[in-house]
């Protein structure tokens, strides 16, 4: 299937139709824009967000349900779901309008400061602490939050076809070692993709947390991937001693593997894959 063509004029047109109250209003395109769904500001005060295909689908209405609750819970600025759309002018999905949220997203290129690293683990810790009712895991969040035993075939496909640019043995060692870690004692909330393009600053400190969409009830350990994908040795040392015990330690080394291992090819992130790797201590090139 083609990718969708989802720009400006399509978003224009779909509020002209469902969101007539807004049609005075601006569009044009966010500055950072993410992989799963495709935002577009709308006027200086909401954005609206788009599937980008239907596997992301689901998000919506979870993301719908759900923020509210999670907005009431926790002392963190979330995003605020105005309206929902539906299918038309030529777009198949579901969509939303959300209240725009100021502020500015760091780069994968610099690690988190040491302020920033702390502001990080207190809200994965506020977040765990919220009452765990809610999605479990499933195709809603692309898995996150479920056993790496998922991940299994699609590991071993992975280093089959970059056996020529990766340390094999290391790699299934490490990945062992994750995927046979003890689980975690409770289901707990996760967000699911904590990483620059989700955290909105003001003055270097977080303000916000976005894009909701894998978030769900199950095992943390996926959020703790951001240690290995973007902090540093300090860092790592900083959220090891403020999250997770040894186990979810490993598990969440075993997501940080899985997901370098699955981008490793894709030109536009392939260097961060190997930057991944390199801080997991697996030889890759």
């Amino acid at each position: 299937m083609a990718p969708l063509m989802i720009d400006a004029p399509l978003v224009e047109r779909l509020i002209r139709e469902q969101l007539p109250q807004w049609s005075h209003l601006q569009v044009r395109p966010v500055d950072v824009d993410g992989w799963d769904n495709r935002s577009f500001r709308l006027g200086e005060g909401m954005v609206v967000r788009l599937p980008s295909a239907v596997g992301y689908v689901p998000q919506v209405g979870k993301e719908a349900r759900w923020l509210p609750t999670l907005a009431a819970a926790l002392p963190w600025e979330l995003p605020e779901v105005l309206a929902l759309g539906e299918p038309g002018a030529g777009y198949p999905f579901p969509w939303s309008v959300r209240r725009w949220i100021d502020g500015s997203t760091p780069t994968l290129d610099a690690p988190p400061s040491a302020a920033l690293t702390a502001d990080l683990a207190r809200f994965l810790r506020d977040l765990r602490a919220v009452a765990p009712e809610g999605p479990g895991p499933g195709p809603h969040g692309a898995g996150r939050g479920a056993p790496l035993t998922q991940w299994d075939a699609q590991v071993s496909r992975a280093l089959a076809a970059s056996a020529h640019r990766v340390d094999v043995a290391g790699a299934r060692d490490l990945w062992a070692d994750a995927r046979d870690a003890p689980g975690p004692a409770r289901p707990s909330w996760f967000h699911g993709d904590v990483a620059p393009g989700n955290v909105l600053l003001r003055d270097g400190a977080l303000a916000a947390v976005i894009d909701f969409g894998q978030a769900g009830v199950g095992d943390p350990a996926c959020d703790l991937a951001l240690a290995w994908q973007w902090c540093d040795g300090a860092g790592r040392a900083s959220l090891r001693a403020a999250l997770g015990d040894d186990a979810e330690w490993r598990r969440g080394a075993g997501w940080a593997l899985w997901k370098a291992l699955i981008t490793l090819d894709e030109p536009a992130r392939e260097g961060a894959a190997i930057r991944t790797l390199a801080a997991l201590g697996v030889d890759a090139r």
